[in-house]
């Protein structure tokens, strides 16, 4: 009987116990020799688990962020046909690459970019996205995406023309009635405000086109102005928003 060769992809948000690490490990190899393992990981400590050297990404250049960009928001069409629309993308991506955004960014912004290839539209989503990294960045001091990477909330009342702000995960479900919280795609808020929902809601910042199609989700809450100014990051980390509640 031949044995099940398969190729397993972890990704590790943690640090891992030797021990578990190889009882892990042993029982794969007990499956097939071929079988192989690749580790994904933002934690560079876990490379001892390797076998082989270790690939590390790092900060993409500006021509590489521009040419990734440019080829996620255009997809099919030829941005020859569009100068004011190549225009508008280098501006952002210039603002994107100074402040050290990352490929999560770009992905979200280019998505809903490739949706409405009209000047008026990219000019509109382009500067509430720039709004929204210079308002954390002079709130907080911290670019964003670190922020909501450690759980903190940002403000995103430039996406909605509204006081709000978001953090990582979903509200949670009223247990006693089942009660779905309501969800909004982050394109259709930048294309349209007024259809953000009254309380707080899901933010479906990204959906993956590959499967299983993985969607990047936030909660978003309504906050009043006045609670974030001044409100520089000392080190002490909010709290992370607890996930969906389960019944018991």
């Amino acid at each position: 009987m031949f044995g099940l060769t398969m190729l397993v992809v972890i990704e590790f948000a943690s640090d891992v116990c030797d021990d578990d690490w190889k009882k892990f490990q042993s029982f794969l190899i007990s499956m097939d020799r071929g079988s192989k393992i690749i580790i994904i990981s933002k934690l560079k400590i876990l490379a001892r688990f390797g076998s082989v050297k270790p690939i590390f990404l790092k900060v993409l250049s500006y021509d590489e962020m521009r040419y990734l960009f440019k080829a996620m928001a255009f997809g099919s069409v030829d941005p020859a046909e569009h100068p004011q629309l190549v225009q508008i993308a280098d501006e952002f991506v210039k603002v994107v690459h100074d402040v050290r955004g990352s490929l999560v960014e770009i992905n979200v912004f280019a998505d809903v970019l490739r949706r409405n290839l009209h000047v008026q539209f990219w000019r509109s989503v382009l500067n509430k996205g720039i709004r929204y990294f210079k308002r954390n960045l002079s709130i907080y001091g911290v670019h964003p995406g670190i922020l909501i990477e450690q759980g903190h909330l940002v403000d995103i009342s430039d996406f909605a023309l509204h006081p709000l702000s978001m953090t990582l995960g979903e509200p949670l479900v009223n247990v006693s009635i089942k009660e779905e919280p309501p969800s909004v795609a982050l394109a259709e808020l930048l294309a349209n405000p007024s259809i953000r929902p009254e309380g707080d809601f899901t933010l479906i910042a990204w959906k993956s086109r590959i499967a299983p199609h993985k969607s990047f989700t936030h909660y978003v809450t309504s906050h009043a102005p006045e609670t974030y100014e001044g409100s520089k990051l000392e080190g002490s980390a909010l709290p992370r928003r607890k996930r969906r509640g389960v019944s018991i």
